[in-house]
């Protein structure tokens, strides 16, 4: 089987490469940003969209790049625990002991006692949802008799399914400095595990899993909030900020996006599910013939304010049990939030500007600084893009402030202004009212 994913990963891995490549580039779609999420000075941002079927690679962003998986490690060690499961070298009411190193991991964890133990299913759950470190460790000492030696196994199966920039030291993402991989790699090993173990890819769409008396809830809030998103996983430490990868399904087409780096939980599954969704109006305008991609390059504008950490989690994704096949049918009750679109023509950019009309529309927006006049303009094309409701036909302009340039909408009434905000603000995005 191994040596089959080997050939598959080689040919998958040159396609690829050449995917992005080869796309024409006629027409762009461009996806919208979040600064917060991926600002120029996100040094830890990368990102990748994948066709699940073809392999083909709708969008990458320093996809080749080393990260910190954090606990989307433990989509490895669920692999592989997998693979135990369907060799019958385990079976799922086996019992796993927890050693003392296994119940001394940090949070997040089960706080199951040195001695005790718990199933094998039970063990595979809690990675599933609570994205358990304890549990982690105690399957990995399980099936490899030491976790140092199950780690080995763990690098040694990432080389054979193509994962080639790939290094383990650990099984359940802790950090550690020899703990690497990449966004494309992480796309790589979710296409393995619904590929190679679809009868388990269902632990990842697991909403809740009851434990001796507790409920745990997935980390995973895509899973809740996007329809078709069925998996995979989340994972955060400070030296890897917010990462996911996450798989959905729409039109029997199924994606896999891997978002790593983000500053926030809110900012990355944004992106994420931003990402998701253009990239399933982009395949379904070429399923019509149109000559499109992805846009290989995001607009990043510098931060402007603070940061707001979100909670710190370990944490992990899935919902409700939906059948595992590469391109299986869920239906799509929701509409896309993304509007994929062509480059604005010169002329269009060129629009005089509104000017207020009366009293009552002195009312003004900032929405954003930056460093460079042209970002402060691309500003106001997202933000009509995305608010254009909130504004009443407002235009946008970059004023400069000192050294940086301030991208401000004017001529508003005091309810559209504070619309405009609360809009903007509810998506983690920056936005201050300026009354007339």
């Amino acid at each position: 089987m191994f040596q089959h994913a080997r050939r598959l990963f080689v040919t998958l891995g040159i396609a690829a490469a050449t995917a992005v490549a080869s796309v024409p580039p006629p027409a762009q779609a461009e996806v919208p940003y979040f600064k917060n999420l991926l600002a120029a000075s996100q040094t830890k941002y990368a990102a990748i969209v994948v066709d699940a079927k073809s392999g083909e690679v709708l969008y990458a962003k320093h996809a080749d790049s080393p990260r910190y998986p954090a606990s989307i490690t433990k989509v490895m060690t669920m692999y592989l625990t997998f693979e135990a499961l369907a060799s019958g070298k385990l079976r799922l009411d086996d019992r796993v002991v927890f050693s003392p190193h296994a119940a001394a991991q940090s949070p997040t964890k089960l706080g199951v006692r040195a001695g005790d133990s718990i199933s094998v299913s039970e063990a595979i759950q809690a990675m599933a949802t609570l994205s358990a470190n304890d549990a982690s460790v105690a399957i990995a000492e399980k099936i490899g008799g030491t976790e140092r030696k199950f780690t080995a196994l763990m690098t040694l199966r990432a080389q054979e399914l193509g994962m080639r920039n790939t290094n383990f030291a650990n099984a359940n993402g802790l950090p550690n400095s020899r703990q690497l991989s990449t966004a494309r790699d992480i796309a790589i090993l979710s296409r393995a595990v619904m590929r190679d173990y679809p009868q388990y890819y269902r632990y990842f769409s697991q909403q809740t899993f009851n434990f001796r008396g507790r409920e745990i809830r997935n980390h995973n809030h895509l899973l809740r909030n996007v329809a078709g998103v069925d998996g995979i996983k989340t994972g955060f430490t400070n030296a890897s900020g917010f990462n996911i990868a996450i798989s959905g399904v729409r039109d029997n087409r199924r994606l896999i996006v891997v978002v790593m780096g983000g500053p926030t939980r809110v900012s990355r599954d944004q992106n994420a599910e931003d990402l998701l969704l253009t990239g399933f109006d982009v395949v379904k305008r070429r399923d019509r013939g149109e000559r499109i991609t992805v846009a290989q390059n995001l607009f990043e504008p510098e931060l402007s304010g603070p940061v707001q950490r979100g909670g710190v989690e370990q944490g992990d994704a899935d919902q409700e049990g939906l059948t595992i096949e590469l391109a299986s049918a869920t239906p799509a009750s929701r509409t896309s939030r993304i509007q994929v679109v062509q480059p604005k023509r010169k002329a269009e950019a060129k629009k005089p500007e509104a000017k207020a009309s009366s009293k009552k529309d002195r009312w003004a927006v900032q929405v954003g600084e930056f460093k460079s006049q042209s970002d402060a303009k691309k500003q106001i094309g997202f933000v009509k893009d995305r608010f254009g409701k909130h504004l009443g036909g407002a235009s946008g302009a970059a004023e400069k402030a000192g050294k940086r340039y301030q991208t401000k909408f004017a001529g508003l009434s005091e309810s559209e202004a504070k619309g405009t905000c609360k809009a903007m603000k509810a998506k983690g995005l920056d936005c201050r009212v300026l009354p007339g």
